[in-house]
């Protein structure tokens, strides 16, 4: 018997019993150490390797550290090949996103600069070309625009998360329109990408969350201690951005992304109701 085949007995009737402590102590030790070695690749390696080179490091990393936590992904459409200049929109539910996503086209990540200070996992992005940005600063918008339509320029894909905040995965808030300038700029093509959880189960899963008042350790010791978890990426065809205004293209991705994460029996897709805020940035 392996360490993730001791399961806690008991438990409601059809729920998936979470994994014993043990277990949980057990995968977290090795994603530690796996984080440890990513910090040195990308302190010692990544300096002296090509975009290619980096882009495969990137994804070998992140798709190791989804089999540690016992995470699957499913992707549903095109979100992985060589070519550059776009912009991946997606809704916003875990730090999980992040790995996710670059387990299957490893990008750059505009992120909040609060992220820069947690515990290993700060100096993980941060040394993987995380551009941040320090959202109590309104001019700050403008400079990591500039850097990321630059990097954009140059081939690079980027990720933005344009609801500004997390949420359970069960809606899709109002996409803010000022992160998606560079692509503008760029001349690039925008990716609209559904991210959804599902547990063992094929349910809804809430471990992958962080939300409200959530800690990252409290995040990760629940992601720790699920069996099995399946993330979805259900990637839109990409738009073109050209000579199109941010507002317009935050809208049609927003929608797009609302439309693939709707239920298949065609009821209303999430957080079309009454949601919307009046006003765009």
């Amino acid at each position: 018997m392996t360490p993730d085949d001791d399961r806690i007995p008991g438990g409601k009737v059809g729920a998936t019993p979470r994994v014993g402590l043990h277990v949980r102590g057990w995968r977290a030790a090795r994603v530690s150490v796996h984080i440890l070695a990513g910090i040195a690749t990308t302190t010692f390696v990544f300096p002296r390797a090509d975009a290619r080179r980096r882009r495969e490091l990137t994804r070998r990393w992140c798709l190791k550290l989804l089999a540690l936590m016992r995470v699957e992904s499913r992707i549903h459409g095109t979100i992985g090949d060589d070519g550059g200049n776009v912009l991946i929109v997606a809704n916003h539910i875990s730090w999980l996103d992040i790995f996710v996503i670059n387990a299957h086209r490893p990008a750059r990540f505009v992120a909040k600069s609060e992220l820069a200070d947690w515990p290993l996992v700060g100096r993980l992005i941060s040394g993987a070309g995380t551009i941040f940005i320090e959202r109590a600063r309104k001019t700050d918008t403008h400079r990591v625009n500039r850097v990321a339509a630059d990097a954009l320029a140059s081939g690079e894909v980027i990720v933005v998360f344009p609801e500004g905040t997390t949420t359970d995965g069960r809606q899709v808030l109002k996409f803010h329109g000022s992160l998606l300038q560079p692509i503008c700029d760029a001349d690039g093509h925008v990716l609209p990408v559904a991210i959804r959880y599902r547990d063992g189960d094929g349910n809804h899963a809430t471990a992958a969350e962080y939300v409200g008042e959530t800690s990252f350790a409290e995040s990760f010791w629940a992601v720790c201690g699920e069996p099995r978890l399946v993330v979805e990426l259900i990637a839109s065809p990409p738009v073109p951005a050209r000579e199109r205004h941010r507002r317009e293209l935050a809208r049609e991705a927003e929608a797009a992304i609302r439309t693939a994460l709707a239920p298949p029996d065609g009821a209303t897709a999430p957080g079309t109701a009454g949601d919307r805020r009046a006003g765009s940035p």
